[in-house]
């Protein structure tokens, strides 16, 4: 299990680079996404890159920080934390791939998540052989699940913060 602890951050950092590098150039050319989807309008409407990059920033802690405690300090719990933030990644790039196909558009993330997404599969396949699926093991994968959820709800409010209250933009 331990040689596949620090790929979760490897390939957050590969994914996110990709959308970072091309978030201000796919809102400015693709405005009309906002009348279409006004969803989108609300997530992403009035950030920058910066601010989307600070965001990323904060959903990059726990990917680097639970896959070092793993690393350094081996523990089922840890294990089971790491794997529910990288199922919670892998559910994250299909979502991207879903996304692209429903708008009928490239995306600055689908290069990356074509390529992520098998690799994740299999290093997730891999390393659940390492598991024992008890019920502290599937607790504590579900908790990480729905932690990375809530965090990423709240790395956009952040994101939002960002950009009311700085000079970010």
């Amino acid at each position: 299990m331990r040689e596949y602890l620090l790929l979760l951050p490897i390939i957050f950092i590969f994914h996110d680079m990709e959308e970072i590098i091309g978030f201000d150039w796919f809102f400015k050319t693709n405005s009309d996404l906002f009348e279409r989807f006004p969803k989108l309008n609300k997530i992403y409407n009035g950030l920058t890159t910066s601010t989307f990059a600070a965001a990323v920033y904060e959903e990059f802690i726990p990917f680097f920080g639970i896959s070092l405690l793993a690393y350094y300090f081996p523990s089922k719990i840890l294990y089971a934390v790491w794997f529910g933030i990288f199922l919670s990644l892998t559910g994250h790039f299909a979502v991207h791939l879903i996304l692209s196909i429903y708008i009928k558009r490239y995306i600055p993330c689908v290069i990356t998540s074509s390529i992520c997404l098998p690799i994740s599969i299999l290093i997730l396949i891999k390393s659940s052989c390492y598991l024992s699926l008890d019920i502290l093991t599937v607790t504590c994968i579900i908790i990480s699940v729905i932690a990375m959820i809530v965090n990423l709800k709240l790395a956009h409010g952040f994101a939002h913060f960002l950009s009311r209250r700085t000079d970010f933009n």
